[in-house]
């Protein structure tokens, strides 16, 4: 079977020279929960826009479970379910006109669209909520519509882009709960975070992005075992060149 993502080579330059993306390789198998980690700037969000169709790669090659997303964009998009970093909502649009506009674009059938929509409503606590404008949701809840709105069409790769990003810690966790058990059905996800132990609660493997490139990969313990350090966290720092703020050294300034 195809990898569920397969990058390979991957540059983005943009007109103003700046290059976003060195060369990026990155094989993701189906069913994976896979997590890439990166300061900000470091290409994470460039490289989702180029397998989601949002940015064009200047070379290189994305293939989404063997389709590829450039020149079959159609059919790779379609396998692919995204929750974005930044809330884009229709503000003039109710909960259930967002999920159904969603799978009408998929080309989800009236009856299955109806049926999927209350699905994903009575999943994220949104029911009560299914008549209101997506305005007048709290941000927690526009959170949860986002994720709701991803998976809409049955996507085969789950794209989360900072998905608790200024969550409470309740919400964090049920999210936490709900990606796992989607992932434990099938669903293949990649998601990026700068909560690190969101990425150890939930992904199999990781690479480190940084400056464009891929730095490392591996599993959590792999990867602090490749920086010589004893945790991810650690491991991360070393990665942006923050060491001193690790938690040994500021126990051992304290003390």
């Amino acid at each position: 079977m195809p990898e569920a993502l397969h990058i390979s080579g991957l540059v983005k330059r943009y007109p103003t020279g700046v290059e976003a993306l060195k060369g990026v390789s990155l094989d993701i198998p189906q069913g994976e929960f896979f997590g890439l980690l990166g300061p900000n700037g470091a290409g994470k969000s460039t490289l989702i826009h180029c397998t989601t169709g949002l940015a064009s790669p200047t070379s290189g090659q994305i293939e989404i479970f063997g389709h590829n997303a450039v020149n079959h964009y159609g059919e790779a998009r379609a396998l692919v379910g995204l929750a974005p970093q930044e809330p884009n909502l229709d503000h003039f649009l109710t909960l259930e006109e967002t999920l159904d506009f969603h799978g009408g674009y998929f080309g989800m059938p009236k009856k299955d669209r109806r049926e999927r929509s209350k699905e994903l409503l009575d999943a994220f606590s949104l029911t009560d909520k299914r008549q209101e404008r997506t305005r007048t949701l709290s941000g927690g809840m526009k959170r949860r519509l986002i994720l709701a709105r991803a998976l809409m069409h049955r996507p085969e790769l789950l794209i989360l882009d900072e998905p608790t990003a200024g969550v409470d810690v309740e919400l964090r966790l049920e999210l936490w709960q709900y990606v796992k058990r989607i992932n434990e059905e099938g669903t293949t996800i990649l998601l990026t975070t700068h909560y690190l132990e969101e990425a150890e609660q939930l992904c199999g493997r990781m690479a480190f992005i940084n400056g464009g490139e891929i730095v490392a990969e591996g599993t959590g313990p792999a990867l602090a075992k490749q920086f010589g350090v004893s945790s991810l966290e650690d491991a991360y720092l070393e990665l942006v060149g923050r060491k001193e703020l690790s938690r040994a050294k500021i126990d051992e300034a304290i003390a």
